[in-house]
């Protein structure tokens, strides 16, 4: 069962997609997860695969387009900001804890890839999430320092520039978060299968959204920066946890991204790593995403 929510975030709404079992009662209160998405997807791609299987087992699940993307509202369009990121999920609760059929205080939140380090930021200092399940969860600060040639100090000198500039031109500048196709990949010299597998997600039929744009407004990069999504995890994220990991290590960080978090977490209490697969195939792989929601559910239901 699917229905359409608004989130109201201030002076903006997010629109949402609200799964629920089919044998939903609403004088029968569930569990609840909240999903925290990866950059540019939108909630009928990744956040869909898992939020329709959890509903299937029982869960409720919440899955939105951040603010500034897909259909959600905001301006500048395209603005990956990880705090507001962060804050949207808090916002999300706020809306799911006031449905009929929605137990308020058995409430969690799952997190893939950038989502899974969003949710745990959001985890730490927003206590009414009981429990934090992630999948191939990756920090964002970490990455893009990592992608910085002459350094991150260096890349916000630059950055500042540009912004200036921006400001004098009145225009913004966006950039791909992807090649657009994989011939424009190979042109540009990056062939290696995880590039390939996100391509082949997100920019073909396979994956494809046309809310999704493929594009991230470049001024918000200096905040990914300086951003650290397990910053203080260790004192504060008291709540249970879970890892999936996808067992091909590849070039995403996700494989040291999710043991770190889970060497970090006070109360970690179960860490899966799907051998064979890489890490976009736990977008949609039937195989893996099974798996990996089977151990989801099983997690939620002993913590929530």
């Amino acid at each position: 069962m699917l229905k359409h929510i608004t989130i109201a975030r201030g002076a903006i709404d997010l629109a949402a997609d609200l799964h629920l079992p089919d044998s939903f009662d609403q004088a029968a209160p569930l569990r609840a997860v909240v999903l925290s998405t990866p950059g540019s997807s939108v909630k009928e791609q990744i956040g869909a695969n898992y939020a329709s299987r959890l509903a299937a087992r029982g869960i409720a699940a919440l899955v939105f387009d951040p603010a500034h993307q897909g259909q959600s509202g905001g301006e500048p369009r395209d603005l990956e900001d990880p705090y507001r990121r962060g804050e949207d999920i808090s916002y999300a609760i706020d809306t799911l804890s006031t449905i009929p059929g929605i137990a308020p205080d058995r409430i969690g939140v799952l997190g893939i890839c950038a989502g899974g380090g969003y949710a745990v930021h959001t985890a730490r200092t927003d206590h009414r999430i009981k429990a934090v399940g992630t999948v191939v969860p990756g920090n964002m600060g970490t990455s893009f320092r990592s992608f910085q040639p002459d350094g991150p100090a260096t890349a916000l000198d630059t950055m500042a520039d540009a912004r200036t500039e921006e400001t004098r031109s009145g225009e913004l500048t966006r950039v791909n978060w992807l090649p657009d196709t994989l011939e424009e990949a190979a042109a540009a010299g990056l062939t290696d299968l995880d590039t390939t597998q996100a391509i082949t997600y997100y920019r073909t039929a396979r994956g494809r959204n046309e809310h999704s744009t493929n594009r991230r407004l470049s001024r918000g990069d200096s905040l990914l920066l300086g951003y650290d999504a397990y910053h203080l995890a260790d004192q504060l994220m008291t709540q249970p946890l879970q890892v999936i990991l996808a067992g091909r290590i590849g070039n995403t960080g996700s494989y040291e991204s999710g043991m770190r978090l889970w060497k970090l977490a006070p109360n970690p209490v179960d860490l899966m790593v799907i051998d064979s697969a890489g890490h976009y195939e736990m977008y949609d792989e039937p195989e893996y995403v099974d798996a990996a929601v089977d151990r989801l559910a099983n997690f939620y239901s002993n913590n929530l």
